[in-house]
């Protein structure tokens, strides 16, 4: 098979475009599909890899589904946009949880949280710009950002700080060319989550600086401890627009349905910014997939328009899982984890164990130690190489309490053997 476009190849020798070629895998996405392989070929794998509840998705929004199947009206071409009852609910739905009035004309349901991301860089980026992205990162921010011609500039945050980027990080980052800031809270990979008075610094930092944001509040009801405190003593969550009022007509917010409702598969997110930016992801989604699949929106209306019952009973099993593992993990000699606020990852600095023999390795970096644990352990946790910080592992939490606690138990016995 020919090499993916190297530099001196002519176009016409050029198999696949040096744009696509460059982009990466999704790390949790491979993860997972090899964990899934090695369970179905019978070995006792337990993935960590993941990012989606282990929960199904809640029966009322299934037979909204269900029967959107059975109307003709939904077996047709629908506005590229959305659905307007849809982007109606959406627009309520903001104001119930966030407190961010907005209008329909503000909202673009996309497919799943990952083609807003792109959508959003794509309308706001030009060859060059800059995008400031604190790190850890999701692993699709960076591959986003430079497909829509952006240069993403890691801002690197650590467990000292809870992962939590500093104003003066964020400005230490700036250049000339800075167009956007990535802002993430509850943050995926790490479970970090901002308080309002650091929401309000950072935002008043941006709009001081005519930046855009992208905040991405995917994870918004999945908060814990002190934040979940913070969140109820507040009434609503610590959406940047709300929090500094003057960002909104330079901030976009990607939000869905698939956290919040067990419904990852579905892929129904949207867009929420400034009418011009909308109107133009629009029209890119317009010639790129047109509407979202019909009994998507029917059932992310559903769940929208529903209250948050089922948020709120994963979110206690999350809670007592998200104890149990970091717990766990910080018995493991040559492992910190921070306990995450957020989400439902636990992120474990692992750079106490690098470098120690394991079982007859030595992994140096820890992509070769999550090797290891997946080799020797049967367990699969995904590298922090993959989320732009070497040295660290990213834990998914959203799995069954009994399968947590045998998962981190064959860690902890294989790290044990380290010397």
């Amino acid at each position: 098979m020919t090499a993916a476009n190297p530099a001196n190849q002519s176009p016409t020798e050029r198999r696949v475009s040096a744009r696509i070629g460059s982009i990466s895998e999704s790390a949790t996405l491979a993860v997972d599909a090899k964990a899934k392989a090695l369970k179905a070929a019978g070995r006792p794998v337990i993935g960590f890899g993941a990012g989606e509840p282990d929960f199904p998705t809640p029966d009322y929004i299934v037979e909204a589904a269900a029967e959107a199947c059975r109307n003709p009206r939904f077996h047709r071409y629908t506005p590229a946009g959305g659905l307007p009852e849809l982007k109606e609910a959406i627009v309520a739905k903001t104001l119930r949880d966030s407190g961010y009035a907005v209008e329909t004309s503000q909202v673009l349901v996309t497919n799943g949280g990952k083609q807003a991301i792109y959508e959003a860089f794509a309308a706001i980026l030009d060859p060059g710009d800059e995008v400031v992205l604190p790190a850890p990162y999701w692993t699709t921010y960076p591959e986003s950002i430079k497909l829509a011609g952006g240069v993403p500039v890691p801002v690197v945050t650590d467990e000292t700080t809870g992962y939590r980027a500093t104003v003066e990080q964020l400005e230490a980052a700036r250049t000339e060319r800075t167009k956007v800031l990535v802002f993430v809270s509850p943050s995926n990979p790490t479970g970090a989550v901002y308080s309002r008075a650091q929401v309000e610094e950072i935002g008043r930092w941006a709009a001081e600086h005519g930046l855009w944001v992208l905040t991405d509040e995917i994870y918004e009801h999945l908060v814990y401890g002190d934040a979940a405190a913070r969140a109820s003593a507040e009434g609503q969550s610590s959406s940047l627009p709300v929090v500094v009022p003057e960002l909104a007509d330079r901030c976009v917010v990607v939000n869905g349905v698939a956290k919040t409702y067990a419904m990852t598969g579905w892929r129904a997110g949207w867009i929420i910014g400034p009418k011009d930016v909308v109107k133009a992801a629009a029209n890119l989604q317009s010639h790129a997939t047109s509407n979202v699949a019909n009994v998507s929106q029917a059932a992310a209306l559903a769940a929208v328009s529903g209250d948050l019952a089922a948020v709120a009973r994963m979110r206690e099993a999350f809670d007592r899982r998200r104890k149990t593992i970091v717990r766990m993990l910080n018995e493991i000699d040559g492992v910190t984890c921070p306990e995450p606020e957020g989400a439902f990852y636990a992120y474990p600095s692992v750079k106490g164990v690098l470098g120690k023999e394991i079982r007859g390795r030595r992994p140096a970096t820890s992509v070769e130690l999550a090797e290891v644990i997946l080799e020797e352990a049967e367990v699969a946790v995904v590298p922090g190489e993959a989320f732009g910080t070497p040295g660290y592992l990213r834990l998914s939490y959203a799995l069954g309490d009994e399968d947590l606690v045998e998962g981190v138990s064959r860690i902890q016995k294989l790290l044990a053997e380290a010397r």
